[in-house]
């Protein structure tokens, strides 16, 4: 199985000296890539001089994660695309069970490993844990992480299981698959876009898998720091998702979020948070400028039906429920 891994840079000089050394050392049977997005900092002259043996892809401006990757996987040729994060350190023999993973379950498109944080590396990430879900609303959240709740890893997420979505941290995805689907959603820029992926894939019937015996740790908040860009990135993005991809009544779900996403925006008032209170409302009119776009593409897709959780909200803030193993439970 040829595996291609592809790491996204946009100003990452320092993060690529420090985690690229990992990933050359324990993937010696891939092909590493660097995709840079328009640096300015000399990434690419540095990339050259002190990783030769790594390939650089260099774009003249800066395309986001979505757009990013679609233009650096036409100039790669592979079986199977990792999309990895400029800041994440991978470990020994991280490669071998994703392989033996796809090679088993040939329904399989996507797999992510254990993602756990490298300033606390006994605790899971927040950035996909170990494997993504989402409620019938379009929140999501993972398994080791609810909202701000994230779980010690004592290995009770060990070993294979079926998932939602998988994280855009370390994403792994067959190279038919992901030209099948056509890609990421340029329209995202970043963040959710990999749920959107997914969420599509799982339309079209395709398994996601997390594979825990493969570890990663992931330093997070590298990329887009939390703030008006982030809140409305995601705001906006999550509606998109939705939109696209939800076999429910789109008016009352989509009701019901703009309800939610108010009760949001009335707490960042409440606590100063103005500038945040801003990116809620312009995120909620680029939603509308694309919701022709998210119309036409629901209406040209089939959609499944997601007996996902109803609410992950009211079951965290109103039951206080606050890990995966727990909700499962309820």
């Amino acid at each position: 199985m040829k595996l291609a891994i592809v790491i996204l840079n946009y100003n990452g000089k320092a993060l690529l000296e420090r985690f690229l050394p990992s990933v050359i050392a324990f993937s010696k049977d891939a092909s590493i890539y660097i995709a840079d997005n328009g640096s300015d900092d000399n990434s690419a002259a540095f990339i050259k001089r002190k990783f030769p043996q790594i390939k650089i892809l260099e774009f003249s401006k800066n395309y986001g994660y979505a757009k990013g990757y679609n233009e650096a996987v036409k100039k790669i040729e592979a079986d199977v695309f990792c999309f990895l994060n400029s800041d994440v350190r991978v470990t020994k023999n991280w490669l071998l069970p994703v392989i033996q993973a796809f090679e088993r379950n040939k329904n399989t498109g996507i797999i992510q490993p254990k993602i756990l944080d490298e300033k606390n590396p006994e605790k899971f990430e927040y950035a996909g844990a170990a494997g993504g879900f989402i409620d019938q609303l379009g929140y999501p959240y993972c398994r080791g992480r609810i909202f701000e709740t994230i779980e010690e890893d004592k290995a009770q997420y060990d070993g294979t299981a079926p998932i939602f979505w998988a994280s855009g941290a370390c994403f792994f995805i067959r190279s038919i698959l992901f030209k099948q689907l056509n890609g990421f959603d340029g329209n995202f820029f970043a963040h959710m876009e990999e749920i959107d992926l997914c969420w599509r894939a799982k339309n079209q019937k395709h398994s996601i898998l997390y594979v825990g015996h493969s570890t990663v740790f992931h330093l997070g908040g590298a990329s887009l720091k939390p703030g008006p860009k982030k809140t409305f990135l995601n705001f906006r993005n999550s509606l998109l998702t939705l939109t696209k991809n939800s076999k429910h009544p789109l008016v009352l779900v989509v009701l019901l979020r703009l309800i939610l996403d108010g009760f949001a925006a009335v707490k960042f008032f409440l606590d100063g948070k103005f500038q945040l209170v801003l990116a809620i409302i312009k995120a909620h009119f680029s939603y509308y400028k694309l919701l022709p776009y998210a119309l036409s593409y629901r209406k040209a897709h089939k959609r499944l039906k997601y007996s996902g959780v109803k609410s992950i909200v009211f079951k965290y803030y109103v039951l206080k429920i606050k890990t995966f193993k727990k909700l499962n439970t309820q």
